[in-house]
């Protein structure tokens, strides 16, 4: 493949930022973008300086020019969205979370590599270049013990939930809430450091008969136990600290960018940091445009391992603390 010609279905805030990074970006543009209604598409459209706008999704999956699709839609449509997508040919590049459900990612997985095509997932922590920094300083703390990560940020939707409406992001009949929004990228992080945990619970704080808005995940690995707090409903310092034996690793910001990796020892205290540019998505279109141009599926294929792992993980602890989605079996 010479180019990504990207297709995108969605134009919320994520949307802008990957086209942001597309824009600075050798081997990828978008050619086209899909929207239920003519107006926001053609509003993205304008922006981004794209000549296509469609209403009709199977009239854009039919479009020969377009070689990949970028799926940003609510939660609850990804799967569906997505394997269209793939029976039709295109290479997806799927957003957080990928699916609702474990068994959907591993059906789409198992289709596209039917079909030889790239299904990515587009969590952005593993083509951060501080996340390579991590995994390679880790083993200096020596035995983990303790994880303690916290990612909270105030929704405004959270404002119109109080004033009586239900945004997507808390509605369950979309697959929405905390956990499968601000506290993915917490358990994202954990399971690419350390795959699955032996068991994970999920204490939630549910708004009425809604979605969760918060809560806090435990996870027991063996030998360590590692705690993601997530938040929509509250502020606080976003941080990741991994405590082992022989030292720590701070992590600034949290789970959602890895701003700075801080590593302190008994002989050393040493601080990393390879990202200037602020747009963690830049990061991320940059990485996989290379790894798609170097047809590198074996790379893609160990990220998409951690996406499996997190949707059991997610699908699992939601289940048993009674968060539901449509199509789930109470």
């Amino acid at each position: 493949m010479e180019e990504i010609r990207l297709g995108t279905i969605g134009s919320g805030v994520i949307v802008h930022s990957i086209l942001d990074a597309v824009k600075e970006t050798e081997g990828i543009t978008c050619r086209a973008v899909y929207s239920r209604t003519q107006e926001k598409g053609q509003e993205l459209a304008e922006e981004y300086e794209v000549s296509k706008v469609y209403t009709d999704l199977d009239a854009m999956l039919g479009d020969e020019e377009i070689n990949f699709v970028y799926v940003a839609s609510p939660n609850l449509l990804h799967y569906e969205q997505t394997k269209r997508a793939l029976l039709a040919g295109k290479n997806v590049i799927c957003e957080k979370p990928f699916c609702t459900k474990a068994g959907q990612a591993q059906e789409l997985a198992a289709l596209a590599k039917e079909k030889h095509l790239f299904l990515i997932d587009a969590a952005p922590t593993a083509f951060l270049p501080n996340f390579e920094i991590l995994k390679r300083e880790l083993p200096k703390v020596g035995k983990v013990k303790l994880v303690l990560s916290n990612y909270s940020q105030y929704s405004s939707r959270y404002d119109l939930l109080e004033q009586g409406e239900v945004p997507n992001i808390f509605n369950p009949e979309f697959g929405g809430g905390c956990l499968m929004d601000i506290n993915f990228y917490n358990v994202y992080l954990n399971a690419a450091l350390f795959g699955k945990p032996r068991k994970s619970v999920y204490y939630p704080n549910i708004y009425g008969n809604l979605a969760d808005t918060s809560g806090i995940l435990i996870m027991q690995y063996d030998g360590f136990v590692s705690q993601c707090a997530g938040a929509k409903d509250t502020w606080g310092v976003n941080s990741v600290q991994i405590e082992g034996e022989k030292g720590y690793i701070y992590i600034k910001d949290g789970s959602n960018g890895i701003a700075e990796v801080k590593v302190v020892t008994k002989e050393t205290q040493e601080v990393f940091n390879q990202q200037n540019n602020l747009n963690r998505w830049f990061y991320e279109v940059q990485n996989l445009t290379k790894m798609v141009l170097a047809g590198d599926h074996e790379s893609n294929d160990r990220n998409q391992k951690v996406m499996l792992d997190v949707m059991e993980i997610l699908e699992s602890s939601r289940k048993e603390a009674g968060i539901f989605f449509p199509g789930d079996e109470n």
